[in-house]
């Protein structure tokens, strides 16, 4: 019987409170990624949307979070390689809009991005 009474806080440690819902495996307390949002519309049903996300810090240790660029045509969606941005993407015409790339809350570069093939150019 001894036995069982050393068992008994031990099985007792696997119940957990009917009150309180588990932790999520993997929670860090870290804010959820914010959701994809409409940045821009083009001609020709063309939209322009924030999607991934991630979050910084700047050298001042201010937060901030860049986002990747995604453009959707109906049920065509076209993801922008490798450009993370901290500001609104801009339509320079029908068929190019220009986006600063930023890293670690930095602005960079300005690239040109084509709106049929998500391929981004450095703006010279």
């Amino acid at each position: 019987m001894s036995g069982t009474r050393a068992l008994l806080p031990l099985l007792l440690l696997g119940c957990g409170s009917p009150d309180r819902p588990p932790a999520a495996s993997g929670s860090s307390g870290t804010p959820p990624p914010p959701a994809d949002s409409l940045v821009l519309t083009a001609p020709g049903g063309v939209e322009v949307w924030f999607t991934l996300a991630r979050n910084s810090v700047s050298a001042e240790g201010v937060p901030c979070v860049d986002r990747s660029i995604e453009i959707r045509r109906g049920e065509t969606r076209v993801k922008v390689p490798l450009l993370y941005t901290g500001s609104a993407p801009e339509l320079v015409n029908d068929t190019t809009l220009r986006a600063r790339l930023s890293n670690h809350c930095i602005p960079g570069d300005a690239y040109l991005v084509d709106l049929g093939t998500g391929r981004p150019v450095r703006e010279r």
